[in-house]
């Protein structure tokens, strides 16, 4: 198999961390037979640093003529600390999407029973848990009119959405359902929000193609008690794109560290993967940031982007036989673990490769 993909750093840690994601492609490349080009490019902070704009024309290109991109991290703190920023880090991960179309972001929460102890969570409540998140992606109040009133007093931020929007990545979920325990939860906010109630009836629709799919609504605030009340009762969850980005972080502790989970940006042509996480300034250069994230988003792009399935099992086998012998980042690691097996973000990165 022969594929190109466009590596973009991005922020902070993400040039750390997606270091070892392209190391693992290119390790899989060579026992596999697979040939793997790659190019690189700006976005986020550094593009705005080096060109003046968030997402560069170049990267741009770059992207559209790409097999798969595997992103790092966007933002800085400068922009953080000033909301009057007219140009800001995260517009390029916003107009990469709609540029791409992709507007299916996937996040699996996959837990692994070796970090049941680096959850706030009781690990009785957590074990077992398998969750895959569909969260609208182009959609939504980040898409919506956005206005300021002349006196700067008023501000509001248009939630809006489209039923074809809605059907297209409802399709998607119900499809996912039925190849895992055929059972979706739809998260609205029906009983308040317009927006909402199209939502549900759209998905109440399409269920009817998909009788075999068990179909739960449920509002966000329940939602959100429910995922760290009971997160085994969750299999597909399909929601927004406000929603499902605050729903997804919540779900970042079940697996013990934002740095453990991956996620897919997908459409209908370029898919896009990334580690959740974000550019983490406080310790970008440090050699503390968790690779594993973006390690899995490879496994990701092995699966849905290239339908190699065992691959995608291998580097998923290796970062579970690498926590089973007691390797850590700091950011999973807890009062049991043996501090010699606390690793970097280079020395995880160079286990994984080890194990694989």
């Amino acid at each position: 198999m022969k594929k190109h993909i466009l590596v973009i750093p991005g922020d902070g840690i993400g040039q750390e961390v997606t270091t070892w994601g392209k190391a693992v492609l290119e390790k899989i490349g060579q026992q596999g037979g697979h040939e793997f080009t790659f190019d690189e490019a700006l976005m986020g902070h550094a593009a705005i640093e080096a060109t003046g704009t968030p997402l560069p024309d170049e990267t741009l290109e770059k992207a559209k003529a790409s097999d798969a991109i595997l992103f790092g991290a966007i933002g800085h703190i400068k922009y953080d600390n000033d909301p009057t920023a007219k140009v800001r880090p995260e517009q390029g991960l916003l107009k990469i999407r709609k540029e791409l179309g992709l507007y299916a972001n996937l996040r699996p929460i996959m837990l692994f029973d070796e970090l049941l102890g680096a959850s706030s969570l009781k690990p009785e409540i957590l074990k077992g848990t398998d969750i895959l998140f569909f969260r609208e992606l182009t959609g939504d109040v980040y898409f919506g009119e956005k206005k300021r009133s002349d006196d700067r007093n008023t501000a509001s931020d248009l939630m809006i959405y489209h039923r074809y929007e809605v059907e297209r990545i409802a399709r998607k979920a119900f499809e996912a359902a039925q190849a895992r325990t055929k059972r979706l939860c739809s998260v609205d906010k029906a009983n308040v929000l317009e927006a909402s109630r199209l939502w549900r009836e759209v998905v109440q629709e399409l269920a009817k193609e998909y009788p075999d799919v068990e179909t739960e609504h449920m509002f966000i605030d329940n939602a959100a008690m429910q995922l760290v009340k009971n997160p085994k009762k969750f299999d597909v969850v399909l929601t927004a794109n406000l929603f499902g980005d605050i729903l997804t972080d919540e779900a970042s502790q079940i697996a013990g560290s934002m740095g453990m989970l991956a996620s897919a940006s997908v459409g209908d042509g370029t898919g896009f993967f990334e580690p959740i996480h974000g550019s983490a300034h406080d310790i970008a250069g440090q050699d503390k940031a968790n690779p594993l994230a973006s390690i899995l988003s490879v496994a990701l792009m092995f699966e849905i982007s290239f339908g190699l399935k065992e691959e995608a099992a291998r580097i998923t086998s290796a970062i579970d036989k690498v926590l089973k012998d007691g390797y850590r980042t700091a950011d999973i690691a807890d009062a049991a673990t043996d501090k010699s097996k606390i690793l970097g973000t280079t020395a995880m990165g160079q286990k994984v490769l080890e194990y694989l």
